[in-house]
């Protein structure tokens, strides 16, 4: 079992070159057929574009590293397969909303997604949207932007605290902000209920609050177990 670490950091370095990925060209046949059987179970599956992280460095209170862009098909594979290349890992933003009576807010993904049936926060694997015009990657952005799509909940809802909590998890490092919000827990639950209930396809089935470790639940991925575990100072 890969062992999980929490670290404190306060500022990012991540750009983007467009570099070729050497798993995807080399598997590409078996790629897509696997992405084709994946898309029989769940077929509103969008083979887009998505960034993955190369040359990834903690280095004191800093995360450096430069993304490739790929197409999902091949990340779900790679994933799936049991990540065959060290070379990259997924690097991702989640937006750890927390309610003014002190619990978090997490979201249960959808039955027509990848992740059904697990709790999130809100999330998404960073994409070329994200590349500023600099070449920098924008991961407060991906936040912003994936908690609107999925609950509804714009920036006047909460505030962005400065930092980062990363949780380094081998080929997965989760970064974690936190996202102080004006309302109580059941007041955003209702109000990401009723966005859901308005929306012809939500991404989520549901919402689930956690105001401590007897909120935890298996179907929280072991980083998001971990990253709470360390706001409660479970050890």
């Amino acid at each position: 079992m890969t062992e999980l670490t929490v670290e404190p950091l306060t500022r990012l370095a991540l750009d983007f070159a467009p570099r070729p990925w050497a798993f995807a060209r080399e598997r590409r046949d078996e790629i897509d057929a696997y992405f084709q059987r994946r898309r029989e179970r769940t077929p509103q599956l969008y083979n887009g574009r998505v960034l993955l992280l190369q040359e990834a460095v903690v280095a004191g209170d800093a995360l450096s590293g430069t993304f490739l862009e790929t197409d999902y098909a091949s990340f779900l594979a790679w994933r799936d397969w049991g990540f065959p290349d060290a070379g990259v890992c997924n690097c991702f933003a989640m937006g750890a909303l927390r309610s003014r009576d002190g619990a978090f807010v997490l979201a249960v993904m959808g039955p027509h997604t990848a992740n059904a049936g697990r709790i999130y926060f809100a999330a998404g694997t960073p994409d070329p949207g994200d590349v500023r015009a600099d070449g920098t990657v924008d991961l407060a952005g991906s936040i912003a932007r994936e908690l609107a799509e999925e609950t509804g909940l714009t920036p006047a809802a909460y505030t962005t605290e400065p930092g980062w909590s990363a949780v380094l998890a081998g080929p997965r490092i989760a970064l974690f902000k936190l996202l102080q919000a004006d309302e109580t827990a059941d007041e955003l639950r209702r109000n990401v209920l009723a966005h859901l209930a308005a929306e012809p396809e939500p991404e989520l089935a549901g919402v689930h609050i956690a105001r401590g470790p007897a909120d935890l639940d298996p179907a929280m991925p072991p980083f998001t177990q971990a990253y709470l575990r360390h706001m409660w100072k479970l050890g």
